[in-house]
Formats: C-alpha cells, structure tokens, sequence
C-alpha cells in the first residue's frame, strides 16, 4: 500500500515521450506506482525520467520502443516483468493523427495512422496478455479517441483507426477472463503534439479552429488513474473525457 490509500502497481506506458503518455506516466509515478514508460524519441524520454525525480513513493523509468515493432514491444514488456517480478497493468496510448482528406490520397500516412494505432494496439496485447494470464490477472488500458464514436471530414483514416481499436478493446473485455480487466478512455481535445503531424492544409485549418476548446492531457491522466485505482471486481469499460465546450 502506498500511504494506506492505492496499492503499488507496475505499469507500463506507450507513447510516452509526449501529451497524455507523458502526463500519466508522471501522474502515476508521483500517485505511487512503478512505471516503465516507453516511446521512440529517447531525449523526450530522458527529459521525462528528469521531470520525476525525488518520488517519495513511486518510481518512473524510460525505455525506447516501437510499438509497430512486434519482438520491439514483446522485449518491452518482458524487461519489465523481469524488473519487477510482474506487470499490472499496461496503457496502450501510442498514436498518430495525420488528418488528410480522403482525395490527398497521403496514402504513407494512412499505413502509419494503421501501424500505430491498430497494429501498435494488438502488439501491446499480444506482449502482455500471456503475463496477465499466468498471474491470473493484470488491466489493459487502451487510450483511444473520441473519434473512435464520430466521423468528420479529414478524419476518415484516423477515425477508422480509432473505432477498430474501440472494438479490439470491446473483444478483449468479452474474451477475457474476469480476472483481467479492460477500459477504454476516449479523449476528446486535448492539448498534445498530435495535430502537429498534419500537413494536409484543408485538415490544418479546420483543426486549428476544432482545437480553439482544449483540456490538459493531465484530465487524461486522472481518469486512466480512476480507472486503474479502482477496486478489484470494479471494470471501468470505457470513460469518454472531453473538454465542456466540445460539442
């Protein structure tokens, strides 16, 4: 127990190097848990390990990975387990958000959009499922995007991308045992670095005036730690966070 309040768990992170990935490693980390936090950019990664010094209670440590990597992520995961004796929970948050309508044709963007975000997805679960099954129980925590319950124009890709990992996530919580839980947190617009992936005009402009209304990725942060820190026996499914000004 951690100041008689949370159990101490061993959780690990994708796409940590930035917005809500980062955000939750920290928040969880200074909450008094053990992180393993993971992303590609090693500086962002370093200045992450930097930013959480002087935990009283929780630790927080960087690896990089590529979640389109299948053995990349399997190693992830198992150096942690190996670490620490066990993983309870793993966040899969790893995403790209190259908007582009349809007829750009920015066909390279949208394999990265299914690398990432799909193929991304189903390697942190094949990593970690096999660990949570021996231990008889463990949480995954996908982090997908209000766009995974709604269609715009420019975010036809990116929004197929979300709503496949909305149903991964669905058929993981029903094929599971009750042992292993499994929530899904959809964001709304939150302040990150995603939008700064776009370089199709027509999605830029339209995204400068959709992200006027934004919250911090720390709201992201609390309630995958709502959702983690709950009870044994309580599965929190899915919770959709979305600034009040996002309609």
């Amino acid at each position: 127990m951690v100041d008689g309040m949370t159990d101490s768990k061993i959780i690990l992170i994708t796409g940590a190097s930035s917005g809500i990935g980062a955000a939750a490693a920290i928040h969880l980390a200074r909450a008094g848990h053990h992180v393993v936090a993971g992303a590609r950019r090693e500086d962002r990664l370093r200045e992450l390990a930097d930013s959480a010094t002087g935990l009283e209670h929780g630790s927080l440590s960087v690896r990089r990975l590529d979640v389109t990597d299948r053995a990349d992520m399997a190693a992830f995961v198992d150096a942690a387990a190996a670490a620490h004796g066990r993983i309870d929970v793993i966040v899969n948050n790893a995403g790209v958000m190259p908007l582009s309508r349809l007829d750009a044709l920015l066909i390279d963007q949208w394999d990265a959009m299914i690398d990432v975000n799909v193929r991304g997805l189903l390697n942190g679960i094949a990593a970690a499922l096999p660990h949570f099954q021996r231990l008889g129980g463990g949480h995954f925590v996908t982090v997908a995007s209000i766009g995974a319950h709604e269609v715009v124009p420019t975010s036809a890709v990116y929004s197929a991308t979300k709503y496949a990992a909305w149903a991964i996530t669905e058929g993981l919580r029903q094929e599971s045992d009750p042992s292993i839980r499994v929530t899904t947190v959809s964001p709304g617009v939150v302040e990150s670095e995603l939008a700064e992936s776009i370089t199709d005009t027509h999605a830029a402009a339209a995204m400068r005036e959709y992200r006027a209304a934004a919250i911090p990725p720390e709201a992201i942060a609390r309630a995958i730690a709502y959702a983690i820190d709950e009870p044994e026996g309580v599965d929190v499914n899915e919770v959709i966070v979305r600034p009040a000004r996002q309609r």
